[in-house]
């Protein structure tokens, strides 16, 4: 008997996207006001479900297997909707100046964080690849929001073919899973996978999924489109594509590859290393020649992705708790950072490139001091989020005696600090002849103070999120 009661963040969102669609009908204001605040609302009230619904109560699968509730979907749903509702209150103010701001853009956010939503509580690859493509056709419709944009309808197009290249191995890969297993059930996959049976077909199909989830990640080599669509879709649309569905990606990771081909370890730890260490090597090395802000922070994104990775090589619960801290933290900084873009943008002005940054200080020092808080907690300084980060994966690696490859991150989280400083030396180094003073909406200014504070209090009292995730993986 299907329990309702456990898919209410589900069912919620499902109902108020026809609410929406309905209210933003009737509404004759030209900011689509009610469908803003309407879907701010929903997604806070789906926090609120999420936690009610799942967190600390016992593993339970429901809808004839193919549902589960755990800490850990709490976890998940609570941070993809989170972020999105910061991102969101981000770009209010940059899609009304450049007449994008319909209410089509905030039905798009919520079918994605259904889809998100959907990934968080998967228990069978059928599931997970609904919520998937869920996700994946919205952001493609957010990538080409702007239709009067040719830089982005070709980011849209390049974002399409490649997502949809992706999405066909994927399905390849779960066919031959269900063909060696005889199951969609991430649990009998599982207990099929530990009797060693049919493991060279399962082994196949493991393959061509792990390159799903490295293409829907942003790992190199499948990370092709990340600087194109990053810079060509409007940064509103990039600060949610960026921020929310890299956790997407982590559940997808740990619904399909940990709780359900966990005891193939052995063998996909080998293909993620390689992924690790080609995206550290690729994002850090490309990000060092960009002079566009956006796609240095396309570059970042994927050299982040790569120290995600390795707290999932690791294999072990900490490992994974490590790399869900993680994910939660390059949330909260890339949302920070793409926001201040969208801040220092106008009409007819993109702030796009680095130079872009240059004089902040001097036109906001508020502005200035979180710019300052999210390059070194991207960079992993001290003191902040970004460092907790990077330490608990780094320590992962070391506890199983993989050594190395924790010093060839180390490595490459050096030279990944040129380039952050490179932005910061243009936000206190560099001069403005006539600096004006930059003004934003009240709403905008609270978001990025919460925002840089989140940094600083995670970053020096870090305890209760470590505590969160490693309850959500079962410590």
């Amino acid at each position: 008997m299907p329990q309702f009661a456990m898919a209410a963040p589900e069912i919620w969102l499902g109902v108020m996207v026809c609410v929406v669609l309905i209210a933003d009908l009737f509404d004759r204001s030209q900011e689509s006001r009610v469908a803003f605040f309407l879907t701010q609302a929903t997604l806070l009230v789906a926090i609120g479900l999420a936690v009610n619904t799942h967190w600390g109560v016992e593993r339970s699968i429901t809808f004839n297997g193919m549902y589960v509730s755990d800490s850990l979907a709490a976890v998940l749903k609570m941070t993809v909707a989170g972020l999105s509702v910061a991102t969101l209150g981000y770009s209010r103010d940059y899609l009304r100046q450049r007449d994008l701001l319909k209410g089509e853009f905030y039905l798009l956010a919520l079918m994605a964080n259904l889809g998100m939503f959907v990934m968080a509580s998967a228990s069978s690859l059928l599931v997970l690849y609904v919520g998937l493509e869920m996700l994946s056709l919205s952001l493609y419709a957010m990538v080409a929001f702007d239709r009067d944009s040719r830089l982005g309808a070709e980011a849209a197009m390049k974002y399409f073919v490649l997502g949809a290249l992706s999405s066909g191995m994927m399905l390849y890969g779960m066919s031959m899973i269900y063909g060696a297993s005889g199951s969609l059930l991430i649990d009998e996959i599982a207990a099929q996978a530990a009797t060693g049976d049919h493991l060279l077909l399962m082994g196949f199909g493991m393959t061509f999924a792990l390159v799903g989830v490295a293409f829907k990640f942003g790992a190199a080599p499948f990370h092709m489109w990340i600087p194109d669509v990053y810079q060509g879709a409007p940064t509103a649309a990039t600060a949610f594509l960026g921020t929310a569905p890299k956790v997407a990606a982590l559940a997808l990771f740990l619904r399909l590859l940990v709780d359900g081909l966990g005891d193939l370890h052995g063998q996909w730890q080998a293909m993620a290393i390689i992924l690790a260490v080609g995206s550290l090597a690729i994002g850090n090395l490309f990000a060092l020649v960009q002079t566009n802000l956006k796609r240095m922070l396309a570059y970042s994104t994927i050299s982040h992705i790569g120290f995600l990775f390795l707290g999932l090589i690791a294999g072990t619960e900490e490992g994974y708790a490590a790399a869900l801290f993680y994910a939660i933290s390059y949330g909260i900084m890339a949302s920070g950072a793409f926001g201040m873009i969208i801040l220092l943008s106008h009409r007819g002005f993109e702030a796009e490139m680095i130079d872009d940054m240059r004089g902040l200080n001097d036109r906001h020092s508020g502005f200035a001091l979180v710019m300052l808080l999210l390059m070194f907690s991207m960079a992993g300084i001290p003191g902040t989020v970004g460092f907790y980060a990077k330490w608990l994966v780094l320590q992962s690696l070391i506890d199983t005696g993989m050594v190395w490859l924790a010093v060839v991150a180390v490595l490459f989280a050096v030279i990944g600090a040129f380039y952050y400083l490179r932005v910061l030396k243009a936000v206190y180094f560099d001069r403005l002849d006539a600096p004006a003073p930059l003004e934003a909406p009240m709403g905008q200014r609270a978001i990025v103070a919460v925002n840089g504070g989140a940094i600083l209090v995670l970053g020096l009292f870090p305890d209760r999120l470590i505590e969160i995730c490693q309850t959500a993986l079962g410590l």
